[in-house]
């Protein structure tokens, strides 16, 4: 264990490698596509740049301090900024994870979906990991504007589809924020299968019913 490590920063770092090649093995993504952040006390730990997160390093993980120096690692990923913009606006947030995950992307890519309201809830479970998804603009893969266009929803929403990019998701721990991430895409996944079909979706007091019972901000 290196000085500038504590064991806050060991277990983030064992829970980055455990969640990320979890969402790697069932095929959440591919390549080097994905990021995931962790907050400590200190900082946070951050996949590094054109890093697989399903054969994630400890060594190469990078750790950086509360002002954004990078302490120890790899160069951290250029869409760590995005992260940033959740930890800065949304302050129970402790992790964040950003995929290309098919269906979430794909659903990124429709035209004329509600920006506020980006994913239709056929079931419960999005409400009660997520509440609401917005659709944001597209801009480059870390570009500020990008950054500041998430900061700009971040305090109303723990679920962001960036367009035709993908979705980033905030939660309270990393194994929340896995649950939550897995359920836009599957969500997603219905909205897709569904697209041709006459559906019923959750009522407006059904979403409301569920937001108060599980605290969602929207």
């Amino acid at each position: 264990m290196s000085n500038s490590s504590t064991p806050a920063i060991e277990q983030a770092k064992q829970d980055i490698i455990n969640v990320g090649k979890s969402i790697f093995d069932r095929g959440l993504t591919c390549g080097s596509s994905a990021n995931i952040s962790v907050k400590t006390d200190d900082g946070c730990v951050v996949t590094p740049t054109n890093s697989c997160i399903g054969f994630l390093n400890p060594d190469t993980l990078s750790v950086i301090d509360q002002h954004g120096k990078l302490i120890s690692g790899d160069k951290p990923s250029k869409e760590f900024i995005l992260h940033d913009a959740f930890y800065q606006q949304r302050p129970d947030t402790n992790a964040v994870i950003h995929l290309h995950s098919s269906y979430a992307t794909a659903v990124s890519c429709f035209d004329g979906i509600d920006a506020h309201d980006a994913v239709t809830p056929y079931t419960p479970y999005l409400i009660m990991r997520l509440g609401e998804i917005c659709l944001i603009p597209y801009f480059p893969p870390g570009d500020t504007k990008l950054a500041d266009a998430i900061a700009e929803k971040a305090s109303n929403y723990a679920g962001i589809l960036m367009a035709n990019h993908g979705p980033i998701v905030a939660g309270e721990n990393l194994w929340s924020t896995m649950y939550a991430i897995e359920e836009l895409e599957e969500s997603c996944k219905m909205m897709v299968l569904l697209k041709q079909h006459e559906t019923r979706t959750l009522s407006e007091e059904q979403r409301q019913t569920l937001k108060d019972r599980f605290k969602k901000k929207r």
